[in-house]
């Protein structure tokens, strides 16, 4: 072989390298560019599954890039969405009914049951209270924006009381437990990490929990419907990122659960601990829980009718809508 010819295959080795080369280019070029979808996250074991997803990269396989917004109370959450700064939530029912009175037309739509409390959220009192009947002309601490007023009303309603049978006082969750160990307060509603403390410190008893109100206490993924009709495809892809969350977790329970609870600020044993309260329902589950006249829309009525009967919702507010379609998609 000559020098010449030599130079020629050699030069049109480097043309079909550079035509490869651009063909890749091109190609990534037509990729479609992942999604995008931010979540806020707050203090409770049932909004961790986002965070979790996000630090184990879990949203790539679906061609979503997850982020999520760190909130340090849940009330936060609440207070952002009704300012038009997020169109995705988690909430409770109670709180989703709150914003629903306050913004009618930003009623946001359910799309998701992140989970149900049964024994999470706690009524405790000081020692010396000794059951919830006691409670009669004593002082409750509570949060109004959350299940509060609702929670603590079923637990007086079963031993034949009243909320005008008991003062109540309005606070913020971080500052319950130092109102209970100080007696600022006679009791007060509650949920991990914020019941973990106090707890711990021995000055309260539980009264009351969720195990006791089977049914009736869920934490949701809420969307603004203008955002949802927009974003309906990542809505689905986000849901199947929260489902292998949870299978993560159950895969790698021990290195989960550190990573949530890190970001809690609570050991692992509590956060467990925590979590045997609740109870979370796969995408197939979900579908006949979600689906019209099922277990969602029921438990949304009542709560308002209850929210309306405390006087904390208006009579005229709209009654929240959920959107089944998303976790069906999603579940497929």
């Amino acid at each position: 072989m000559t020098l010449i010819s030599l130079h020629w295959r050699f030069l049109r080795h480097r043309q079909v390298g550079a035509w490869l080369a651009m063909g890749l280019l091109s190609l990534s070029g037509c990729m479609p560019r992942p999604l995008e979808v931010s979540v806020p996250v707050s203090s409770w074991p049932g909004y961790e599954y986002f965070f979790l997803a996000q630090q184990k990269g879990l949203a790539a396989r679906h061609n979503l890039k997850l982020t999520t917004a760190q909130f340090s109370d849940p009330q936060e959450i609440v207070h952002a969405y009704l300012r038009g700064e997020i169109p995705i939530a988690q909430l409770t029912t109670v709180e989703l009914v709150d914003i629903c009175g306050r913004a009618p037309e930003r009623c946001p739509e359910v799309v998701l049951i992140l989970d149900e409390s049964r024994g999470a959220d706690l009524l405790a009192a000081r020692r010396d209270v000794g059951s919830v009947k006691a409670l009669a002309g004593k002082t409750i601490g509570m949060t109004f924006s959350t299940l509060g007023p609702y929670f603590v009303s079923r637990a007086l309603q079963r031993s034949g009381l009243t909320l005008d049978q008991v003062v109540i006082r309005n606070m913020r969750l971080a500052e319950m437990p130092e109102a209970l160990a100080k007696g600022h307060v006679d009791a007060v509603a509650f949920f991990p990490p914020f019941s973990d403390a106090a707890l711990r410190a021995g000055h309260s008893r539980v009264l009351f929990d969720s195990r006791q109100t089977p049914g009736e206490i869920f934490d949701v993924l809420v969307v603004d419907p203008a955002y949802l009709k927009q974003h309906f495809a990542e809505m689905t892809k986000l849901l199947k990122t929260w489902q292998d969350a949870h299978r993560y977790a159950q895969l790698h329970s021990r290195e989960a659960a550190a990573l949530m609870a890190r970001r809690q600020n609570v050991s692992v044993e509590e956060f467990q601990a925590a979590e045997r309260g609740l109870v979370y329902f796969s995408l197939v589950e979900q579908r006949a829980l979600l689906a019209p006249g099922g277990l969602m829309e029921r438990n949304l009525k009542a709560v308002q009718q209850v929210q309306q009967q405390l006087k904390l919702v208006r009579p005229d507010a709209p009654l929240p809508q959920v959107n089944a379609r998303v976790v069906q998609e999603a579940g497929r």
